[in-house]
């Protein structure tokens, strides 16, 4: 039959069970994990399904109907399959070798398995997860070296998760064991933009090769390898464009974006070669050179793609459309746009209030003069 585990001390239970003899009530216990329980030539065997009751109805089935025809009982496919077979298997899909994430999608698989080990399929649970959480928030980054956000870890999960759903659609693996995963909570919106001032500082203490991608960074809403990856082609001095096509953005989606006039003259000042080309010629940022000018210029904490969102702040501040701005960025939804516009104190001071007595709006002087006649 179908039993389901004591996540206290693991003993195996019928369904009936309302405690465990540790004590633990088992009462309308979440998340069970679920066994079957039959036998076969008089020997008794025991498979582990996962946090699916259906999927143990399913199997508990499949196997009452090989011995009711005298068929062979194959074992369950998520105990003939361990981790490093289904990410060999998976990252040699060509759906997902066409992926531009394709690096990030190994290495996110690859951190769970480095740290939990090549185990079967049918082994992986919710407690595994838990360990490799913990594990991986004691962790400092190589690349940035600092400790390893809630944000990162949840992607090294779901990448995992789609490689099991993925097994699953292939007919690789019987379910995917671990079911719904709980996120951490994320705490990852960046709340740091420069002024003019800062940003013009920033500019002086970096390298000449850096200084083209920074600057066209703080003044129009382009993501970094959108910059760092542009070619002559795509710049419209005519028209004052940048071109982008679907192959250079995010979100696969052509855009064009006005430039601004301090961006068109330093374009301008640029050697073009006959042939085109990339404009940078370092194509690959400098991360080092780049947080040694950060540091030098006194900005704390303040990352490459900070230099976004003050580009999408004052695109809002100098009073442009809504949506026009949106456009210009590649934003898709208002979720993800909202993240980039940030309104400091520095504006807030100058609310505007509605003024009873003048019958219209004005600013917080405004008011103060109001009521100070009232």
């Amino acid at each position: 039959g179908i039993l389901f585990e004591c996540p206290e001390c693991k003993r195996k239970h019928n369904l009936k069970k309302n405690e465990c003899q540790c004590g633990k009530s088992l009462r309308k216990l979440p998340n069970k994990i679920y066994w079957i329980d039959y036998y076969v030539d008089g020997k008794r065997r025991r498979e582990r399904i996962g946090p699916s009751k259906k999927a143990a109805d399913n199997r508990l089935r499949e196997i009452q109907t090989a011995k009711a025809e005298g068929r062979f009982i194959r074992k369950n496919k998520n105990a003939e399959v361990n981790l490093i077979e289904l990410h060999d298997w998976y990252l040699d899909l060509a759906e997902v070798k066409q992926k531009r994430s394709y690096h990030d999608i190994r290495l996110c698989i690859n951190n769970f398995i480095n740290r939990i080990g090549n185990i079967p399929v049918s082994q992986l649970t919710p407690e595994l997860i838990e360990k490799f959480r913990k594990l991986r928030l004691t962790e400092i980054s190589k690349t940035i070296k600092r400790p390893v956000k809630p944000s990162t870890i949840n992607r090294d999960i779901a990448n995992l998760c789609a490689m099991l759903n993925k097994a699953v659609d292939y007919s690789k693996l019987e379910l995917n064991p671990l079911g719904r995963i709980k996120q951490l909570e994320e705490n990852n919106v960046r709340e740091r933009v420069l002024n003019p001032e800062e940003f013009n500082l920033l500019l002086q203490h970096c390298p000449e090769h850096l200084k083209g991608p920074v600057l066209i960074a703080f003044y129009l809403p382009m993501r970094q390898a959108e910059i760092l990856k542009l070619t002559w082609d795509k710049i419209d001095f005519k028209s004052e464009f940048i071109r982008l096509s679907g192959k250079q953005t995010k979100n696969k989606t052509g855009r064009v974006i006005p430039m601004h006039p301090r961006i068109s003259k330093y374009l301008r000042q640029i050697p073009c070669p006959i042939h085109g080309g990339y404009v940078f010629k370092k194509r690959w940022f400098d991360r080092k050179a780049y947080n040694k000018a950060v540091e030098n210029a006194g900005l704390g904490d303040f990352n490459f793609h900070d230099l976004r969102h003050c580009a999408i702040n004052n695109l809002r501040l100098a009073g442009n459309d809504h949506f026009l701005i949106k456009q210009a960025s590649g934003h898709k939804t208002d979720v993800a746009f909202r993240r980039y516009n940030l309104v400091t104190e520095d504006e807030m001071k100058g609310m505007k209030w509605f003024s009873e007595k003048a019958g219209e709006s004005g600013t917080m002087d405004t008011y103060m003069d109001t009521t100070r006649n009232l």
